[in-house]
């Protein structure tokens, strides 16, 4: 007796709890949560727009996006609503934070350092291995050659102020890294030999 009383008191607990999830009402908690949300974003798109790390097309793409989750927002504000629609909102504005954030990163990896700005430091690095004669004069004329290669291409694609796209930028950017693994290899390999 006691057990199945036990188990009606359990049942009507459960059903309970679950009702109250199920049924329609306010959510003050994912309201504010939804706000903060909305802000964050707002403000990362005029960071990213500011920096240069989002283009003007970018950020007008994610602005309008923005708008129409905030109308979704206004329309669920201070009504009795499932918690489902507030789940697929917030769910919207996380997929919305992330695409700014993969936009942004997208850009500052292929600009940061800058092309340019890398360029010289890597035309450094040989002068230094060329003075203290790290390498042969075949390595040095070599990396000399390779830098000199992506220095034209590079003033080429910027001449007359125009704006390279960003293909363009990545393809200098990946021909930069291999130059410079190469220059790191051949450093640790003169390490080890007078070392």
């Amino acid at each position: 007796m006691k057990g199945s009383a036990l188990l009606a008191v359990c049942v009507v607990v459960g059903l309970v709890l679950f009702a109250g999830c199920a049924t329609m009402q306010t959510w003050p908690d994912y309201e504010r949560s939804a706000e903060n949300k909305m802000v964050v974003i707002q403000e990362n798109i005029g960071d990213g727009l500011k920096t240069g790390a989002l283009t003007p097309d970018q950020a007008q793409g994610f602005l309008t996006t923005l708008k129409g989750i905030r109308t979704d927002y206004e329309e669920l504000r201070n009504k009795s609503v499932y918690r489902e629609e507030w789940d697929n909102l917030h769910k919207r504005l996380d997929v919305l934070g992330e695409e700014i954030r993969k936009a942004q990163t997208r850009s500052t990896r292929i600009d940061e350092p800058r092309n340019g700005e890398r360029i010289v430091a890597l035309q450094g690095r040989i002068d230094d291995g060329r003075s203290s004669r790290r390498w042969s004069s075949a390595d040095e004329r070599e990396f000399q050659s390779r830098l000199d290669s992506i220095r034209r291409e590079y003033l080429r694609m910027t001449d007359g102020g125009r704006s390279s796209t960003y293909e363009e930028r990545a393809d200098i950017a990946r021909r930069l890294d291999s130059l410079e693994m190469d220059l790191n290899r051949h450093r640790q390999i003169s390490l080890e030999k007078s070392g």
